[in-house]
């Protein structure tokens, strides 16, 4: 999270510790960017990767405990002696592992006392870093499944397995490759950290100006402008960032304020910003952290993932601007009343920010590079094109600050991804990750949508408060199993998980994306929250389209995937007329569930056979006796 919470977390240090923090932050940003590059195959350095990942660790974990309040009463203008504690804890921890791991790689099943000591060290060091960076829910979360693995033999049915003595737990969790310096810490070292500087670098060379000015030049001359350019700009700051609260935070205070000023509610602007920040993590190239942990866990290469997220994201933000189109001629919206650019000069500028994307998706997807290693490529050619003209050319100092931030973001990212290794190890440990697919398995009794319902409800409420992809990592371990045992493509079992995570940043009571939007807007977060459910309907239910349409993810030959797309679309658009409850007038709820049932068919409808055929078939028939029906009563009001 960005902006005034994040930044009072922060101590503020000056003289030789202020440096010394900015230091470790740059040594971060360095560290990820250097073993994205792979550096160490250009001079053949013989490193395995988890030295690399301990390095970053005990990095970001001194930086975490010498430049973050322990506590909101800390004055935060000095640096306590027990933190000094905990960071030389965490040089030791982190230390073991960069200097001693060559030596221990061939014998991680010994429980000697340095290891098991150190592993409960290392448990502690994350909890406390991780309370300090995120709060309690995680700590929570951790502690639950740890202690768990020790206790199971008191838990019920399917989870009545033996339990691992506490110096079993602590060293496998320090030490196993499916622990702390397992999956989720490897892909943020490798990939993640290069991704953030390559955002932090476009804002450097001033593509942030460029991607809100196109926004404005596209929409601005349009009804319900102010929204519509809220959604497309904060959808390309989110391909970048992959963040939703930060994408509120950052883009909140322009957009929500330009809405309620053209005459949208304040809960219509706050829904608005949150929907369209958290459908940045679905919509390629970039979608956040968790589409490369969808890669990894597949072992596919990261383009399959960008490929299969297209449609769907597509159909979010058709269903968004459809809703928000109507919402505009429902309450009588212009367009801006300001001056707008002209795109024909922003268009000029747009090499600033379509070079280094079109290097990005040229290095992934045909070059097939990893990657953290196509983000870098993409950093530099932002640098060489920022250069080439005075108005985007990046200052020094505007350099090192994009290095410093990255390194400051990814301090949330290290110490999520840290103790998501901690509960990953801990279902491992105790197996509950096997007995939790046989219990839904069972509760769903052979029934593929039960089992569906069952796994949406609980991604959202696991999700409550949690960052997406420690939901989806928690989920991809304890569900993905049980979705592919019955015969779901592992690409959309995947990508259901990521959705249905995703939504708990705007599913009520507890979302964090509309909680900042509606803190921006002075409004009621309920009011809020449930709109932002409405204008977000799309990802509700097409995370159950893919399951049963595997077109919808690019699976299939060309003309069943065009096909599948072009009903889908109509799908979206005629269940979206029904969801804003507006056409050619106000529509009654009478008026209403004609569209939504039209909707729903040919969103679901199977692309071949007759029952497909004739689901679509009737879908349209529905949906045009009531375009028809509206019109006609609209043209009888003017009379």
């Amino acid at each position: 999270m960005e902006g005034p919470q994040r930044t009072a977390k922060f101590r503020t240090i000056g003289g030789r510790l202020g440096r010394l923090h900015t230091v470790l932050l740059f040594s971060l940003t360095g560290v990820g960017a250097l073993w994205s590059l792979e550096i160490h195959n250009l001079f053949e350095w013989q490193i395995f990767k988890t030295q690399v990942l301990g390095l970053v660790f005990v990095i970001a974990l001194i930086a975490v405990f010498t430049g973050v309040r322990a506590t909101k009463s800390e004055s935060g203008t000095h640096i306590p002696w027990y933190d000094w504690v905990l960071s030389a804890a965490s040089l030791v921890v982190g230390g073991y592992i960069v200097v001693r791991y060559p030596d221990i790689v061939f014998d991680l099943g010994s429980l000697a006392i340095d290891r098991w000591a150190l592993g409960g060290m290392a448990i502690v060091l994350v909890i406390e870093a991780t309370r300090r960076m995120v709060g309690f829910s995680l700590v929570v979360l951790a502690v639950t499944f740890i202690l768990y693995s020790n206790l199971s033999t008191h838990a019920p049915w399917l989870l009545n397995v033996p339990g691992s003595n506490w110096d079993r737990i602590a060293a496998y969790l320090y030490l196993d490759s499916n622990a702390l310096f397992g999956l989720p810490l490897d892909v943020t070292t490798s990939m993640i950290i290069a991704f953030i500087l390559f955002g932090r670098t476009l804002y450097a060379v001033k593509g942030d100006q460029f991607l809100t000015d196109f926004a404005m030049a596209t929409m601005g001359r349009y009804r319900g402008a102010a929204a519509k350019v809220a959604v497309l700009a904060s959808s390309f700051f989110g391909t970048i960032s992959g963040s939703a609260v930060s994408n509120v935070v950052m883009d909140g205070p322009i957009t929500i304020p330009m809405m309620q000023k053209s005459g949208y509610p304040s809960h219509l602007a706050a829904a608005t910003e949150a929907v369209a920040s958290t459908g940045g993590q679905i919509m390629p190239p970039v979608m956040g952290i968790t589409a490369f942990l969808i890669a990894e866990y597949l072992s596919v290469p990261y383009a399959e993932v960008i490929l299969a997220a297209l449609i769907p994201a597509v159909l979010y933000y058709i269903a968004l601007f459809i809703q928000i189109d109507l919402e505009a001629a429902k309450h009588r919206l212009a367009a801006l009343d300001i001056e707008i650019p002209r795109l024909r000069d922003v268009m000029g500028r747009s090499w600033v920010f379509v070079v280094p994307i079109g290097v990005l998706i040229w290095t992934l997807v045909f070059e097939n590079w990893r990657p953290g290693k196509a983000a870098m490529a993409a950093v530099i050619a932002t640098v060489v094109i920022g250069m080439t003209h005075p108005a985007t050319r990046p200052t020094l100092a505007g350099l090192l600050d994009a290095v410093e931030e990255t390194g400051r973001t990814i301090l949330d990212m290290v110490v999520i991804t840290a103790i998501a290794g901690l509960v990953i190890g801990a279902l491992q440990l105790s197996g509950l990750a096997f007995n939790f697919s046989l219990m839904l398995l069972a509760v769903s009794e052979g029934s593929l949508i039960t089992l569906l319902l069952i796994t949406a409800v609980v991604c959202i409420i696991l999700g409550m408060g949690m960052p997406t992809a420690v939901i989806y990592v928690l989920l991809a371990v304890l569900v993905a199993p049980a979705l592919i045992e019955f015969g779901v493509i592992p690409m959309a079992a995947h990508l259901f998980l990521f959705y249905f995570g995703m939504l708990s940043m705007i599913t009520p009571p507890v979302c964090l994306a509309t909680f900042a939007a509606a803190a921006i807007a002075h409004t009621d977060f309920w009011r809020a929250g449930w709109s932002g459910v409405r204008l977000a309907i799309v990802a509700y239910l097409v995370p159950f389209a893919i399951v049963y349409q595997p077109a919808l993810i690019g699976q299939g030959d060309w003309l069943a995937i065009l096909l599948t797309f072009l009903k889908a679309t109509a799908g979206v658009a005629i269940l979206s007329v029904g969801t804003a409850g507006y056409l050619f007038a106000r529509l009654s709820m009478a008026e209403r569930v004609p569209f939504w049932i039209a909707g729903i068919m040919l969103l679901f409808a199977p692309a071949g056979g007759n029952l497909g055929f004739g689901l679509q078939i009737a879908g349209l028939l529905i949906a045009t006796a009531m375009i028809w029906h509206g019109r006609r009563g609209a043209e009888r009001k003017k009379l």
